[in-house]
């Protein structure tokens, strides 16, 4: 499967999954508003989500896919499963244990994220109920995070792209559904958690046997390429845990402003995710099994030239998408979220961290698509010390910005996109040094043009609010309406200016996205006498 192709698998239902997920957070906002009880659920979930990201999308998904992926070349598909059967049983031998604990300790646990809830003490007591019930998503999750990583390295990506809708179809069906039944809809949301982690490990379950693939329980081994798991998996769970720790306090930084400042920052966080997981998600993605098996032939020019590829796409969609968040930022939270429980003071609120978010979009993006030129080559190492200076950078920059200026909650948001394109730049600079991934002239010159053509649509769609004003101000259908229509104009005009400019060429999308004939890499592996 060619770059092109991937990313578009990857992205189109990622897409599809962030549409189902505004209407799940239409839901959520409407029954659990932005008040005590939001902030109680969201704290519950962003306790599972944090240990996610350092278990399953962090540091076990960087170390085990370029290792499956070397597997898979080298030796042929059965051992690649057979070491994938190994990972899956030490995984399991770490999850289990260390969810119980969490459950058992989980009052403890709250007050260390939220310290601000513990004088609130109702509210407290439901942040620890609500997490207690949500967190055995976690070990559904990172399961169902390894049998992704099966799938993504034998280039089957469209069902590990689909699986978060299942998390958004689970959660709006269990808080309609079980809400009449519960004493509220925190109780419901915190179940429906739990139960989408099932459904997604059980969909990755199917999905892996009907591609003949059977990760079987096996006994824990300690074994050498176990050990080289845990060799590379260990520098990105400390970055990935100090990241994510940066992502708790900023919780803590939340709960000691005013009630419904946590709920603003999920639901900006929200919006701002949309072209991340589109763009930056799917590239990230598709990049890193692809580089891990080009440079294992030996093809670095080939594993050079996609990675400016997916930069070049990167900065295509992503440039544009935050350009679009940051000036649309009310109106869009207006008209989404503003309803039910969901009211003027919190658009506000929310806008305003949208609008930050959207200043580090295209950093966000550009991590994605760099950071699989270090986990490819094994090198986990560097991405950590690079996220450990942003991240240092971002509490310095919460402490100035919320004791220094009057920015509240959006210095929050802003000093994460700040920090974003600290990383961004420092992950491109040791790449340059190191000279495994050097611009080439097409990926320069087109990015001057996309500045241009991103700067035309934004200059249509600052006119285009000037003279919908009134209409932008209304929380209905028209204002939806009016709404939808400036962002068909804007993206009509970056279309045109990117076709007038040479960036954006129908022929050059198909050929993107064309099947190669080439074999794929589980049918015919290649001998194991290279070196990456």
């Amino acid at each position: 499967m060619t770059l092109g192709r991937a990313i578009a698998t990857v992205g189109g239902f990622t897409l599809l999954s962030r549409i189902v997920g505004f209407l799940r957070d239409v839901v959520l906002s409407a029954m659990l508003g932005s008040g005590a009880l939001a902030d109680a659920f969201f704290v519950a979930f962003k306790l599972p989500n944090f240990f996610r990201r350092l278990f399953a999308e962090g540091a076990f998904s960087a170390a085990f896919v370029p290792l499956f992926a070397r597997e898979l070349q080298a030796h042929g598909r059965e051992q690649a499963v057979a070491f994938a059967r190994q990972a899956h049983s030490a995984l399991l031998l770490v999850l289990l244990p260390f969810t119980a604990l969490l459950i058992l300790f989980m009052p403890g646990v709250m007050a260390l994220l939220a310290p601000g809830m513990r004088d609130e003490p109702a509210t407290f007591a439901l942040t620890v109920e609500f997490g207690r019930i949500a967190f055995p998503y976690l070990l559904f999750i990172s399961l169902t995070s390894l049998y992704g990583g099966v799938l993504n390295s034998i280039d089957r990506f469209a069902h590990v792209a689909a699986t978060p809708i299942l998390l958004n179809l689970a959660l709006i069906g269990a808080v309609l559904g079980l809400t009449p039944f519960l004493p509220n809809s925190g109780y419901a949301a915190s179940i429906g958690v739990a139960i989408a982690g099932l459904l997604q490990w059980l969909w990755l379950l199917v999905a892996c046997a009907r591609d003949g693939v059977t990760l079987s329980l096996v006994r824990p081994r300690w074994t050498e390429r176990v050990a080289r798991l845990v060799k590379l998996a260990t520098p990105v769970a400390i970055g990935g845990g100090v990241q994510q720790i940066s992502t708790m306090l900023d919780v803590v930084w939340a709960s000691l402003l005013p009630v419904g400042t946590i709920s603003a920052l999920f639901y900006a966080d929200r919006l701002a995710q949309l072209p991340l997981g589109v763009v930056g998600i799917a590239i990230g993605t598709a990049l890193l099994p692809l580089l891990a098996r080009q440079l294992r032939a030996g093809e670095r020019q080939a594993a050079m030239a996609n990675q400016n590829r997916a930069i070049e796409v990167g900065l295509l969609l992503g440039l544009p998408a935050a350009a679009a968040l940051w000036l649309l930022a009310e109106p869009l939270t207006r008209v989404l979220f503003q309803r039910g429980q969901f009211g003027p003071d919190d658009t506000w609120r929310t806008s305003g961290a949208l609008a930050a978010f959207a200043v580090g979009l295209p950093a966000f993006v550009l991590v994605k698509a760099l950071t699989p030129g270090f986990f490819a080559r094994e090198d986990t190492r560097s991405p950590l010390y690079i996220a450990t200076a942003a991240i240092v950078v971002n509490v310095v920059l919460n402490v100035v910005f919320l004791y220094g200026t009057a920015l509240a909650h959006v210095g929050i948001a802003l000093a994460s996109s700040l920090s974003g394109w600290l990383n961004a730049f420092l992950l491109a600079v040791v790449l340059r040094r190191r000279r495994q991934w050097v611009p080439d002239h097409r990926l320069m010159a087109r990015t001057i043009r996309l500045v241009i053509a991103t700067a035309a649509m934004s200059g249509a769609l600052w006119l285009g609010m000037r003279v919908l004003a009134a209409l932008l101000t209304r929380p209905d259908l028209l204002g939806a309406v009016v709404l939808l229509g400036l962002c068909a104009l804007g993206a009509a005009i970056y279309g045109v200016a990117g076709a007038l400019l040479g960036i954006i060429r129908l022929s050059e999308l198909r050929s993107l996205i064309r099947q190669p004939r080439a074999a794929r890499p589980d049918v015919k592996p290649v001998a194991p006498d290279g070196q990456p």
